[in-house]
């Protein structure tokens, strides 16, 4: 499949929802443009996502505002509130945003809702491509249960795929590598919108520029697996993931069963990484501006899991605001080769909340990593036995980069509760 050379390793960015929520200004994107190509670039981190509603003149917060008028061109596609963007003014869209964040030698993306504006729909407006006009492909009762700015698409409706291919070929001008359509993988309504999906996959590959393509919210359903390996390269198995201890404890769930599609091109995605500070012009997640509720243990636990289960890494905070610590957690080399070069991740056990999952390495090394999700300290063991192999191994801590000497039989850690351990065995 042509789409998953796209995103052979997983992607790695920064997305402006969990800090600005809808309402997010060109020059807040630009900063942490500039702070990911000093900071983050080396490492890996290359996606810089605008989230939604970039073209609601007077979003203020995670808030939508129902109903409002929203910017759109003659052919009913949004484009760029210029209050909020101004190098979108005069027809420009994204194009100056993307080139600057492209200068700084990352990739620009963008959030879009599935479907057409209500708006243009209310006006009957042009859809470029076709004599079909919005009402023709509405259908006004596939709606969103918690956004007003648009109705689905008909997919049997002469214009449908038109309109998705204006859309892209709109964004391929604007020089976008990345897109993350919402409201389409799982619906609070109607389930997954599988025919949606396969009328963006050939929009994309119509417009002719290699973009990735990621699908939320979750839970994405299990048996469309194969759909959305064919389609996509992300897709959420989760609803919105928040610095909530309770969220994080079910993830290992998820990871468990979405596991065995984990590949290259198509990774099932376990959400933004709700690190540093975050929720600056956001109430969404129980509370407002803070820095991460987690404990440091458990920050670490989130970012073992999606390393060595290999989610999408994308980070959540004001990047600028990031303090040593968080920086830490993005910049461990030792972490991150797990994460870019492991395969074959899987849980080896849980018990009583103690769990151990696994991956291979690209050199016949292995990956472990014990977790304790109790609430209370535990010790966290597996045998060398339990993960297919012979001793003696030697033992490397990535987290603290240190060598722990080697194992014959166990490997075993004391853990504090919430707690966990990443170590290379070579």
């Amino acid at each position: 499949m042509q789409h998953h050379k796209y995103a052979l390793t997983p992607p790695m960015g920064w997305n402006s929802w969990d800090c600005y929520g809808a309402s997010v200004r060109e020059d807040e994107v630009r900063g942490n443009a500039e702070y990911m190509a000093k900071h983050l670039k080396p490492y890996g981190w290359e996606y810089v996502v605008v989230d939604i509603q970039w073209y609601e003149p007077g979003a203020v917060s995670s808030r939508y505002r129902p109903f409002v008028p929203l910017e759109m061109d003659e052919y009913s596609r949004l484009i760029p509130a210029a209050n909020r963007f101004p190098s979108a003014a005069g027809g420009k869209g994204f194009k100056p945003l993307a080139d600057y964040v492209h200068s700084l030698g990352l990739k620009f993306g963008i959030h879009i809702m599935r479907g057409i504006p209500r708006q243009a729909v209310h006006a009957n407006t042009k859809i470029k491509g076709t004599n079909a006009r919005a009402r023709d492909i509405a259908h006004t009762n596939s709606i969103c249960p918690w956004n007003t700015d648009m109705y689905g698409v008909d997919p049997n409706k002469e214009g449908a795929q038109e309109y998705y291919n204006s859309l892209f070929e709109l964004y391929a001008e604007w020089g976008v590598d990345y897109v993350k359509v919402d409201d389409i993988a799982a619906s609070r309504l109607y389930g997954i919108h599988a025919e949606e999906i396969a009328m963006i996959r050939r929009a994309i590959d119509h417009c002719g520029r290699p973009m990735v393509l990621s699908l939320s919210p979750g839970p994405a359903p299990l048996e469309y697996a194969d759909h959305l390996i064919r389609n996509a390269n992300m897709w959420r198995m989760t609803d919105d993931f928040w610095d909530i201890w309770q969220l994080l404890y079910e993830m290992f769930e998820r990871a468990e069963r979405w596991a065995p599609y984990v590949g290259p091109g198509h990774w099932p995605d376990c959400d933004m990484l709700p690190l540093g500070h975050i929720g600056i012009r956001s109430v969404d997640g129980g509370a407002s501006d803070r820095w991460t509720r987690f404990t440091k243990d458990e920050q670490v636990t989130m970012m073992t899991l999606w390393s060595i289960f290999r989610s999408p890494l994308m980070f959540g905070g004001e990047l600028r605001d990031n303090d040593e610590w968080t920086l830490s957690l993005l910049t461990n080399e030792e972490v991150l080769a797990a994460h870019r070069h492991g395969s074959h991740p899987r849980m080896v056990y849980r018990e009583d909340d103690r769990t151990v999952w696994t991956s291979d390495g690209p050199n016949g090394e292995r990956y472990v990593a014990l977790f304790n999700l109790r609430d209370e300290a535990s010790e966290v063991s597996v045998t060398l036995e339990q993960l297919g192999l012979s001793g003696p191994v030697q033992i490397r801590d990535l987290w603290q980069r240190a060598d722990l000497g080697s194992a014959d039989r166990v490997i075993s850690a004391e853990l504090r509760p919430h707690a966990s351990v990443f170590y290379r065995l070579t």
